[in-house]
């Protein structure tokens, strides 16, 4: 009786071990890059009347990311665009501008991203397309 209760209680802790090994992703997910954002990117950050359009150029080389945060218009504050640099991380895009006054994160899919973007205001929710991809053939 006492060896069934012994190989029971090994077993329970072999399967506890095993559980929690799978709850957290391990180091080749979290390195793996199922995306590439390199080309340009137009859209919004905020909602309604705080809407303001942004581009973003982007270079990926594996999965560190550089590039350039820019208003569309003088709408948004000086300061608070320029040279990013960021990483992808799945199919997750993270950035900060070099000034450290903007950081962001947002979901790829295909041709557009949206996510989160935080500033001196707070979080504001940020949606972009690809307008542009060198790897890509030009449609003429």
């Amino acid at each position: 009786m006492k060896i069934g209760t012994c190989v029971l209680a090994v077993g329970s802790l072999v399967v506890a071990a095993l559980a929690s090994g799978c709850a957290k992703p391990d180091w080749i997910e979290q390195t793996l890059v199922t995306v590439d954002v390199t080309g340009q990117w137009v859209g919004s950050i905020g909602k309604g009347n705080f809407s303001r359009e942004v581009w973003l150029k982007l270079e990926q080389q594996g999965s560190k990311v550089t590039g350039t945060f820019q208003p569309i218009s003088a709408s948004l504050t000086p300061g608070r665009y320029g040279p990013i640099d960021g990483a992808v991380s799945g199919d997750v895009f993270s950035f900060q501008t070099t000034s450290r006054s903007v950081q962001g994160k947002m979901t790829v899919s295909g041709d557009e991203m949206n996510g989160s973007v935080s500033w001196a205001d707070g979080p504001s929710p940020i949606f972009l397309r690809r307008v542009d991809s060198p790897s890509r053939p030009s449609t003429q």
